[in-house]
């Protein structure tokens, strides 16, 4: 298995993306997938190499990466340390930070050029991620399958279910602040986020977007989900017929945690692999 981690390229306001790359060596164009983190997360949250690694050795060009804006830094790509990209991170920075990979993984002078077939491309996103693979799929015909894991139905992570009088504090103070569970940190998240949101809500309709889709798609949900229901897997499916779901009876991420210290993984999280590449690995 050749990898090669946190190779660094400009995303969003000159903010740097870290991005890994997994795949077996060999004279062939492989097919290509791009994994997208969520709310909260980074590409190696919960030992993901051994889930690259499981793609890469089926054949696939793996590649997943940390959003410009997600708080991460390249020389702590696993630390929330930059609270303040954090708190000015958005949907749209998001979806052209992804576009910038995109870009990356397509580009003929990309040094892996020759291992990846450019033609045969995939996103898979976690939860916020989700609806960000959503979103650039209906915009860009480069993309030739989705997989979402735990995908939002909305882009109004987090503040969907607050109280409009929260709303107003915020747009108040211009500042809200998410408590980690993992890490107790107040995670700061700025008004812009509500704003940009608001600016560009035709934009980031996922229900328009997953409802224009005419590739092939897959919806992985864990029915014990308690951070996005099950039954926003079940809405993104009244808006897409065609799309396949699979559930499994886990969380939101199925099972696993960071850090995990096995190199095995979580039964659902299993259970999700294999059918992540019995989807990826037809092609017409």
């Amino acid at each position: 298995m050749h990898s090669q981690k946190n190779i660094i390229f400009p995303g969003v306001a000159g903010k740097p993306i870290s991005l890994d790359i997994f795949y077996k060596e060999s004279n062939e164009m492989k097919p290509v997938i791009i994994y997208a983190h969520g709310f909260n997360g980074f590409k190696d949250w919960g030992k993901f190499d051994i889930i690259a690694e499981r793609f890469g050795g089926q054949g696939f060009v793996f590649v997943k990466f940390n959003f410009s804006h997600n708080g991460t830094s390249p020389d702590n790509p696993e630390e929330f340390i930059d609270l303040e990209s954090f708190g000015h991170n958005n949907y749209s920075k998001q979806l052209e930070d992804l576009r910038h990979v995109i870009d990356w993984v397509c580009d003929p002078v990309n040094k892996y050029h020759q291992q990846i077939n450019k033609d045969q491309l995939s996103l898979i996103g976690h939860s916020m991620g989700g609806g960000i693979v959503l979103l650039q799929a209906a915009q860009d015909i480069r993309i030739k399958k989705i997989i979402t894991w735990a995908g939002i139905s909305e882009c109004k992570t987090p503040w969907g279910n607050w109280a409009n009088e929260k709303i107003q504090e915020w747009k108040d103070t211009g500042v809200q602040y998410y408590i980690n569970g993992r890490t107790k940190q107040q995670m700061p998240l700025y008004y812009q986020l509500y704003k940009d949101y608001e600016k560009n809500k035709e934009k980031l309709d996922i229900q328009k977007a997953i409802k224009s889709l005419h590739i092939p798609l897959l919806i992985c949900h864990g029915t014990l989900d308690s951070a996005v229901p099950i039954e926003k897997a079940h809405e993104l499916q009244s808006w897409q017929p065609n799309a396949k779901l699979f559930t499994v009876e886990s969380d939101h991420v199925f099972g696993r945690s960071h850090p995990w210290n096995s190199d095995d993984l979580p039964t659902a999280m299993e259970e999700v692999i294999q059918a992540n590449l019995e989807f990826s690995s037809s092609w017409d």
